[in-house]
């Protein structure tokens, strides 16, 4: 490497946005990154990929200079992109790095510009409705869109990105019905109200989710095992499969199940997150939901699930679903018995959701923080699903 000053001191660093990087990442290209992160932020949440190269090194650390271990880790003939928590860190470090020679760029805005990171893909399905899944690389959050003769739903919708959903809305040329979340999330702020504010849609949630003491300040309905609703030409039907929470609950539409947090493409859904003193009985709740109502279904049932890991494979177009019967093949937690299950999902849980008593206090109406604390308490990972590697064979 040569090392040097830089061409022009009144040139500014190189950067890169988020979106940039991603697109860098999914079209294969080799991307180094040095998160100057403390070691803690490190550990809970970063950006992966089997094509990314990370190294972690806290920015205290870098006030005096390169420490020499990180010399060594740092390639010469590559571009490294620094990444840092808001983006301001990570363009001082990289301007030493500049300093010392090296190619470099830094991440605008930092993770918290990689939270804001939203994609939208339509799914291929059987029926006529169209449905797209909307993907937050940044924690695996996936929430849904049903449209069908002018109508529409969206299922487990972000608060985040209520802006989002409406000019797609309008795109479509389509009037909301109902936002409906398939109980109440411990990983992220619901957007089930916004929504219902901004459009009038009704804001729906399962009759058992309510009766842990949902308190909104506007109307919301209730729905329960067996309900269904019409969404155009449309129709979704309610199927109750409590395990995750006492809620959690499942909607059909055409061929296509969106499961919640009960069922994803490479694990189960942990028990643990609304009474963690009860998670036993809930993993056998669990067990009876996926045995006897989710597998009781048609093999090619293409399961949607409401979360992803870095465990996950994508499709070709980049979406996380799954043919029902390709599931229970290839998963093991499927075809337990009951006693292994249980055993192993309490056995196996990951850290909980970061910051996940104050999202559920929101979600359940008790608590009401603006829109940049909702989005500062949503950061990091979901965590939600039962182990943090896949359940798959």
């Amino acid at each position: 490497m040569t090392t040097g000053n830089r061409p022009d001191d009144g040139d500014a660093i190189e950067s890169i946005t988020p979106e940039e990087l991603k697109e860098r990442i999914d079209g294969g290209e080799e991307v180094f990154l040095l998160d100057v992160r403390s070691e803690g932020d490190f550990e809970e949440w970063r950006i992966d990929g089997e094509n990314v190269e990370i190294v972690n090194s806290p920015y205290f650390e870098l006030l005096d200079g390169l420490p020499t271990a990180l010399r060594e880790d740092l390639p010469a003939d590559r571009k490294i992109t620094v990444v840092c928590a808001k983006g301001g860190s990570s363009e001082l470090v990289a301007e030493t790095l500049e300093e010392e020679g090296y190619d470099v760029a830094h991440l605008e805005r930092g993770m918290t510009g990689w939270a804001r990171i939203y994609e939208y893909t339509e799914l291929d399905t059987d029926g006529d409705a169209t449905i797209a899944q909307y993907r937050r690389p940044s924690s695996g959050c996936l929430a849904y869109l049903i449209v069908s003769n002018g109508e529409a739903a969206f299922i487990d919708p972000l608060r985040a990105f209520t802006d989002e959903y409406v000019q797609d809305l309008r795109n479509l040329g389509a009037e909301l019905t109902y936002a409906l979340d398939t109980h109440i999330h411990a990983d992220h702020i619901s957007g089930i109200r916004d929504l219902a504010e901004r459009t009038d849609a009704t804001a729906v949630v399962p009759e058992p989710a309510a009766d842990r003491g949902v308190d909104y300040d506007q109307p919301v309905e209730t729905v329960a095992d067996g309900d269904i609703l019409t969404v155009g030409d449309a129709t979704i039907d309610v199927v109750h499969t409590p395990g995750h929470t006492s809620g959690m609950t499942a909607y059909a539409v055409d061929d296509v199940l969106f499961t919640g947090d009960g069922l994803f493409t490479e694990s189960v859904a942990r028990p643990d997150l609304e009474d963690p003193e009860a998670a036993g009985n809930a993993a056998r709740t669990l067990y009876e939901s996926l045995t006897e109502t989710v597998l009781s279904r048609s093999d090619d049932t293409i399961v949607a699930p409401a979360h992803f890991s870095d465990s996950a494979t994508p499709n070709d177009d980049g979406t996380y679903t799954a043919e029902l019967g390709e599931l229970a093949d290839g998963m093991d937690a499927l075809s337990m018995d009951e006693e292994t299950f249980v055993e192993f999902i309490v056995s196996d849980m990951p850290p909980r959701p970061a910051n996940y008593e104050a999202i559920i206090a929101t979600n359940l109406g008790r608590e009401s923080p603006d829109d940049e604390e909702a989005f500062e308490l949503e950061l990091g990972p979901n965590n939600c699903a039962a182990s943090e590697e896949a359940l798959t064979n």
